[in-house]
């Protein structure tokens, strides 16, 4: 008997249709001589702080915990205020202990990557099971894919260099995790604050961000546009010089218009450009198309590429490649064909030479766990709209990837008046290549940009003129794309162009946990989504105001953890030299933040509306009178959204506050309503009339 243990009910299936297990049973599948089972992502976690403490000791005291060694245990929920172990992971620990005991073998289903590695070697750690393992690596779910990966199945051994990159991955999370909100909790006398080895550097990168723009001064400059006609074309041209004030600019413009108003054409310049076709997106680049495109959030794009992967309708989505293997070319031709038969892809499908599609994708040697993403052979039926709309993106990526170049002739013309320089500039297409595809074109492609020919010599008339204003912008607050792409290459920041070089496809995070670091942020009330962009909650300036000079927020330093960890799983770095780095580097977090002194609250001069004496205490968790005596208090977070310091400012001055939107009841749906006070100063909800 073989038991094939996978990371979730459907890839399960999945599995178990391929290989003939069709009767149900308990927490696993049998027949044919197989057992599928699977482990509903982590059964089994790192034990928690309280459990590596001496008797009798403060969690706070015996600060750095550093646990020598890390122990297992099965994962847990929190119910009120305290940790027990999830009922539901105990009891397919229990099914999975059962099967492996049972079986000759283990065929190691989790998804192929860092963290599914993890899964299974804490899973097998845990049960103390000594049975052998093999790996089944696929990169889709279909039959085909299943079948041939279980004919080229790998010895377990050869993914030992993962699972030790993925446990000291785990290791220093917890590390870092643990007693760095511990000990930012101690400075902020006992209020709980999270920080991590990820999280905080992205919060530190937002916050920047955000200053910058809150404090950017703009400036101004003038240009003057001079319009042309030659042979029939109207075209424009720009003043290379640029002017600090419009009188300045207007008083250049007026001396030209005095003369004959005329241009003379002193130099110019025509270039072919070839313009490459993209690569396939990996996950990164996928999400921040769809943020684009689709306004959709990282996290949403994630789900819904793995959705489509567990339809079997594209390749395993948590992918940081673009290119494919050698041996994957032979199926494209089928791919575009395929896509022929759907409605929305037919027409970019045939825009494609299938005898001779671009092999700019393939490149054995750019493979990490998995190839750039791809449709499969199965045509999707009854998707969503958004699922609709990712596929199709998926999909015509892999079209622009496979097309010819895009050839374009660009041509620049300077033009002299007295003594002052102009500029004209045009471009046209040649070939259109991968840009037919979808038929998107980038501004310089517009055909009415096109110049005539000029001679060197040529004079030109002067038709209307004007002065435009060029005002210097803020750096622009980061979006889910813009700041995917930040974290994707935190590394590009470093001082040496040596760490730069080895740091440059590396940054926070990975491609399959970004979505995630961000809505840890989110959840824990450190930034906010406004429309489109991504900002710093007060709660999160706060911290970032504290902790800015620390190593904690470094992107820098988290980006070289990542380099090591990639070290790691390549065989250059071993596992035991990480773990001290990482012991080291707590040490030093741990003593930096202890030293920190966070202010617990703000004096407001807000006086209370139950005693109308004492003044106003205001944190990030509530508002509450100074006085113990009586009591007040009105907690911030309420119905998932977090009390503005002006919706308090009405509630205690007005006894109501504006229309609070987006509130979320115990169902999940949302509501709008206000909060009020009544004669005790107990708050309640009012609706509005319908």
């Amino acid at each position: 008997m073989i038991t094939i243990l996978a990371e979730k009910p459907s890839v399960a299936r999945e599995i178990a249709r391929a290989v003939g297990a069709t009767k149900n049973q308990d927490g696993y599948l049998s027949g044919n001589g197989y057992q599928v089972s699977w482990a509903i992502g982590h059964l089994i976690d790192l034990a928690m702080p309280e459990d590596y403490l001496t008797e009798g000791s403060s969690p706070t005291a015996e600060l750095p915990i550093i646990p020598d060694p890390f122990t297992l245990r099965v994962r847990r929920t929190k119910d009120k205020k305290a940790y027990n172990d999830d009922p539901a992971a105990s009891k397919q620990l229990k099914v999975i202990k059962k099967l492996f005991q049972t079986c000759e073998s283990i065929i190691v289903a989790t998804d192929a990557g860092r963290e599914g590695e993890l899964i299974f070697r804490y899973i097998y750690q845990y049960l103390e099971s000594k049975t052998p393992f093999q790996r089944l690596w696929i990169s889709s779910l279909t039959q085909k894919a299943i079948m041939d990966g279980l004919t080229n199945l790998q010895p377990g051994k050869n993914y030992d260099r993962l699972y030790h990159s993925a446990k000291a991955r785990s290791e220093a999370d917890w590390l870092i995790g643990i007693n760095a909100s511990r000990a930012l909790s101690i400075a902020a006398a006992e209020r709980a604050h999270s920080l991590g080895r990820v999280q905080t550097p992205t919060l530190a990168l937002i916050c920047k961000r955000h200053k910058e723009h809150e404090h950017f001064i703009s400036s101004s400059c003038w240009q003057i546009e001079l319009s042309h006609n030659k042979e029939g074309v109207a075209f424009k041209s720009l003043s290379i010089g640029q002017w600090k004030s419009r009188q300045e600019a207007q008083s250049t413009l007026t001396s030209l218009e005095r003369k004959d108003s005329f241009l003379l054409v002193s130099k110019l310049d025509k270039k072919r450009m070839e313009e490459q076709p993209p690569l396939l997106f990996d996950l990164t680049g996928l999400q921040k198309q769809a943020n684009k495109q689709l306004n959709l959030t990282a996290q949403e794009t994630l789900d819904i590429a793995q959705k489509l992967y567990e339809k079997r309708f594209i390749s395993y989505p948590r992918t940081s490649c673009e290119y494919i293997p050698e041996d994957l070319w032979p199926a494209i031709p089928g791919l575009i064909l395929l896509l022929g038969q759907r409605e929305s892809c037919s027409r970019a499908s045939g825009t494609l030479r299938l005898e001779r599609p671009n092999k700019r994708i393939v490149n054995s040697q750019k493979i990490t766990d998995h190839h750039g993403l791809l449709i499969t052979e199965v045509l999707p039926t009854a998707l969503s709209a958004k699922e609709n709309a990712v596929y199709d993106m998926i999909a015509l990526r892999m079209l622009e990837a496979l097309a010819t170049l895009c050839v374009k002739e660009h041509s620049q013309v300077e033009l002299q008046a007295a003594n002052h320089a102009f500029i004209a500039k045009g471009s046209r297409m040649i070939q259109q290549g991968w840009r037919a595809v979808r038929g998107i074109f980038s501004e310089d492609d517009q055909p009415n940009e096109s110049l005539p020919e000029f001679s060197e010599g040529d004079t030109l008339k002067i038709g209307e003129s004007n002065l435009k204003e060029k005002r210097t912008k803020a750096p622009a607050l980061y979006t889910e794309a813009s700041l995917l792409t930040a974290m994707e290459t935190a590394g590009k920041t470093l001082q040496t162009q040596n760490e730069r070089k080895v740091l440059q496809q590396l940054g926070l995070g990975t491609a399959s946990t970004r979505a995630a670091i961000m809505e840890t942020l989110i959840n824990r009330g450190y930034i906010e989504r406004r429309k489109k962009a991504i900002l710093p909650t007060n709660k999160g300036r706060e911290i970032y105001e504290q902790i800015k000079d620390l190593l904690i927020a470094s992107p820098e330093m988290t980006a070289k953890w990542e380099l090591a960890l990639q070290e790691i799983e390549t065989g250059k770095m071993d596992a035991g030299e990480f773990a001290a780095q990482i012991t080291d580097y707590t040490r030093q977090v741990t003593s930096e933040l202890k030293a920190i002194n966070l202010p617990d609250n703000q004096i407001t001069d807000l006086s209370c509306p139950k005693c109308k004496i004492e003044k106003l205490h205001l944190n990030d968790r509530q508002i509450r009178c100074s006085s113990a005596a009586c009591g007040w208090k009105q907690y911030r977070m309420i119905c998932g959204v977090q009390l503005s310091p002006e919706d308090l400012k009405q509630l205690v001055t007005k006894n109501k506050t504006g229309l609070i939107k987006g509130l979320k009841g115990r169902s999940g749906k949302s509501f709008d309503a206000q909060l009020v006070l009544n004669d005790q100063a107990v708050s309640s909800f009012e609706f509005p009339r319908r």
